[in-house]
């Protein structure tokens, strides 16, 4: 199976602070995909690069084997990558219905009734309905990522090729209670099965139920490389210092602990 996106020697710094160091990555269509870390290792950066918001200052970005040129402004890539943002990203002076279907009011002719229905079908998706015309002021935490959720797979009937084929997650569960992040975690995967879901999703996250439930390998990053790449059934079993000190939280190890 050939990869969807590839990133081959990809490096960035900010300042004298290098961050990713010629890093290789593969994503495979239809698997779900972690990428864990210490914090401050560039995972989030990751992400930003394969979504084109964030340009490499070494190395190459391939979607489904063409070169990425520019960034996601160029509107060259051959698929369409969707992203839920830590905090959801969401316009506070717009309501649900305004942010959901933020990207047909700006970049389509599709009547504002039409727009209101597909709204919801996404917001239905995501156990939302019936709140599009709230304000994000007016949700919990947990909703509020669901409704970033339901922005990220909208779709456009007019451009089908703009069809979300990869969510890209940034620590969807940070800062919920276990119970709400169980709800995230299993939207992560029902939208995997759906037949208007995303199929390919990769996840940024430090919380082991969310790593454990929603991923199907994980890649383990540190000093700006990948050090570890395996099936989310080895974390237990692998020998590799770095995972092993990860999972168990210990402050003696291989991994550099900040006072």
């Amino acid at each position: 199976m050939e990869p969807i996106i590839q990133l081959r020697g990809v490096s960035k710094a900010f300042g004298k602070n290098v961050i990713l160091d010629g890093m290789d990555l593969d994503i495979y269509p239809s698997e779900g995909l972690g990428i864990i870390g210490p914090s401050g290792t560039g995972k989030s950066t990751i992400l930003r690069i394969i979504a084109g918001l964030l340009a490499p200052d070494e190395g190459e970005v391939y979607i489904r084997g063409e070169l990425r040129r520019g960034s996601i402004e160029d509107g060259n890539d051959p698929i369409y990558i969707g992203m839920v943002f830590q905090q959801a990203a969401l316009f506070d002076s717009l309501t649900v219905e305004e942010n959901v279907g933020f990207r047909l009011f700006q970049q389509s002719r599709i009547p504002r009734k039409r727009i209101r229905e597909l709204v919801e079908a996404k917001l239905g998706l995501v156990g939302m309905a019936g709140v599009a015309d709230r304000y994000p002021a007016q949700l919990s935490g947990g909703m509020k990522k669901r409704v970033s959720f339901a922005r990220a797979i909208m779709s456009n009937p007019e451009r089908p090729q703009d069809n979300p084929e990869v969510l890209l997650y940034d620590e969807p569960t940070a800062g919920l209670d276990p119970i709400a992040s169980t709800v995230i975690e299993d939207l992560v995967r029902n939208l995997q099965k759906i037949e208007d879901g995303c199929k390919t999703h990769v996840m940024v996250t430090h919380q082991d139920s969310t790593i454990r439930r929603t991923v199907d390998r994980v890649v383990f990053i540190y000093e700006g490389k990948v050090q570890w790449d395996g099936k989310i059934a080895e974390i237990d079993s692998t020998d590799n210092p770095l995972v092993r000190q990860f999972f168990s939280a210990s402050t003696q190890g291989p991994i550099h602990v900040i006072d």
